[in-house]
C-alpha cells in the first residue's frame, strides 16, 4: 500500500493542488491541503485513493472555505469595516485580473457545476465524477457540457462588467 501512494504522490500531486487552487486561491495553501489529503490517505488506507483524495481535498477546502467566511463575517463586525475588497496595486496587472474573471465566473456557478468542472480539469474519470458528486456516470459528460458554456458566458459577462467599468 505505501508503494502505491507513493506512485499516486508522483502521478497525482500536482493534478491535486491545481484542483485545490481553484477553490482556495492561495497556492501555498493548496499545497498544504494536498500534503494534508495524503497524510489522511496514509491513515485511512482508502481502496480508490485517488478520488477518495480529491473528495477528503474538497471537503477540507470546504471546511477552510466556511472557516474563513465565518472569521471575515466576525472581523468584519468587529472591526466595523465594509467587507468590499479594495484591489491592490498587483491586481491591476492584466495576468492577475484575467485570473479574477476566471474565478468570478466560477464562482457563478451553481456548485455541482463548478464542482464537475473542477473534479475533471483535475484528471478524474466520469467514473470518480459521479461517485463524489451523485449523479449517474452517464449524466456526467451532459453535466459537463452544461457546466462549461454556463462558464464561458459567466466569464464573458465579466468582460463585459470590466470593460464599462473603465
Amino acid at each position: 500500500m505505501a508503494e502505491d501512494l507513493a506512485e499516486l504522490y508522483r502521478t497525482t500531486f500536482h493534478s491535486l493542488v491545481r484542483f485545490l487552487y481553484r477553490k482556495v486561491w492561495d497556492q501555498e495553501r493548496a499545497e498544504d491541503l494536498a500534503q494534508e489529503a495524503f497524510a489522511r490517505a496514509v491513515e485511512h488506507r482508502p481502496e480508490r485513493a485517488k478520488g477518495w483524495l480529491f473528495i477528503v481535498a474538497a471537503n477540507m477546502a470546504r471546511d477552510e472555505a466556511r472557516k474563513t467566511a465565518r472569521e471575515r463575517r466576525h472581523l468584519t463586525l468587529l472591526a466595523r469595516e465594509s467587507p468590499d475588497h479594495t484591489p491592490s496595486g498587483a491586481e491591476t496587472l492584466e495576468g492577475d485580473m484575467e485570473r479574477a474573471r476566471v474565478r468570478q465566473a466560477l464562482e457563478q456557478l451553481a456548485p455541482r457545476d463548478r464542482e464537475v468542472l473542477l473534479l475533471w480539469d483535475s484528471g478524474l474519470t466520469y467514473e470518480e465524477i459521479a461517485r463524489h458528486t451523485g449523479l449517474a456516470t452517464g449524466a456526467v459528460g451532459t453535466t459537463l457540457a452544461r457546466a462549461r458554456r454556463r462558464l464561458v458566458a459567466a466569464f464573458e459577462r465579466t468582460g463585459d462588467r470590466a470593460h464599462a467599468a473603465r
